[in-house]
């Protein structure tokens, strides 16, 4: 499945936490969820929650900058 996140300017925990309860039902069926280009506070978030990082979960798009 595939998330289109561009348009997305604001988000918050509840957002990852129905995004990572998706990804969750989609593993059980053997499919993925696609995160695609997220605006850069989006990003952020995604990854500070740890999100990109749950197993059939993939975040495309460009890297955030390290500061």
């Amino acid at each position: 499945m595939i998330v289109d996140l561009s348009e997305l300017a604001f988000a918050d925990p509840s957002l990852m936490l129905d995004l990572a309860m998706l990804a969750r039902r989609l593993r059980t069926h053997g499919r993925m969820i696609m995160l695609r280009d997220a605006q850069p506070q989006i990003r952020t978030l995604i990854e500070l929650v740890g999100l990109h990082r749950l197993p059939g979960v993939l975040l495309e798009g460009p890297a955030t900058a390290v500061a």
